[in-house]
């Protein structure tokens, strides 16, 4: 996940947690909600708030966790013993939740791709769909990474299911006068959700089985997003998920007249390689 300097926490916090519950909340969604002791204290931002979440591998017999240094985590991580080393990945906040007792929830949804015997595939999905009451993780505040310019005349989002958290919070934090659309492709129809953005934002739906089943994730919302000519130089764009989507989305709007600092992209993970691309 690409990193915008001036939005990350000037000292990012190590977060402890646990699982409180899990749920399929669509076909090809999985919810994890988690609470911590001090997890009331995140400083949650709204948009597409992110964070690297550490979790057990099946492997492992217990979940440890080293206390980090927020801005020089990386050389830490590496030097815990590779057979006692969490998984280490990049989520966004799905929701934040301050309880009436003084503690907190949060939501992490987890996109679920499935082998062809139905199981799901990728560590982060593996874990989440076993995850049970009491799991540990921890989480290291990044903030966002969304960072539109106060003169932005039109804000373009596109997406495939990967992105969906992020854009769901992006499109709730708004101001209520963006105008603009977002284009937003998911795998089936049971994926679509209801999107809180402005009267002003358009918002067009890609359902990836509609169209081709088999399609790599991310190619129909290029499509549209191709076909999408800016206002003016003066827009915002926000192109994330799949790596083609994200770069040939981000060059498609360069040449159609967005400057590139107008134009945040992000490649999660790689078709090809099927696991995520490290920040």
């Amino acid at each position: 996940m690409a990193k915008t300097p001036r939005l990350l926490p000037e000292n990012p916090r190590l977060f402890r947690a646990r699982v409180l519950r899990t749920e399929r909340t669509t076909p090809s969604m999985h919810r994890v909600t988690v609470t911590g002791d001090d997890l009331h204290e995140f400083p949650f931002l709204g948009f597409d708030h992110w964070f690297r979440l550490f979790t057990g591998r099946p492997d492992q017999d217990a979940f440890r966790m080293p206390d980090l240094d927020g801005k020089k985590w990386w050389p830490t991580f590496l030097a815990i013993p590779e057979d006692v080393r969490p998984h280490c990945t990049n989520y966004t906040v799905a929701a934040f939740r301050p309880m009436p007792d003084g503690t907190a929830e949060m939501d992490i949804d987890f996109v679920v791709h499935t082998d062809a015997d139905g199981e799901p595939e990728g560590r982060a999905a593996i874990w989440a769909c076993a995850a049970r009451p009491g799991d540990q993780l921890a989480m290291l505040d990044q903030g966002c990474i969304f960072d539109c310019p106060d003169d932005t005349s039109e804000v373009v989002i596109a997406a495939e299911e990967t992105g969906l958290p992020g854009v769901l919070g992006i499109a709730a934090s708004l101001p209520r006068d963006t105008v603009g659309r977002i284009i937003q492709e998911v795998p089936t129809a049971g994926d679509v959700r209801e999107i809180d953005a402005p009267s002003g934002v358009t918002v067009t739906w890609i359902v990836r089985d509609e169209v081709d089943h088999h399609a790599v994730p991310g190619r129909a919302a290029l499509a549209e997003l191709q076909r999408h000519v800016p206002v003016d130089d003066r827009g915002y764009a926000f192109v994330v998920g799949e790596s083609t989507l994200a770069t040939e989305g981000r060059r498609h709007l360069h040449r159609a007249g967005l400057p590139k600092s107008r134009i945040t992209f992000s490649g999660f993970w790689k078709h090809e390689a099927k696991e995520s691309v490290s920040a």
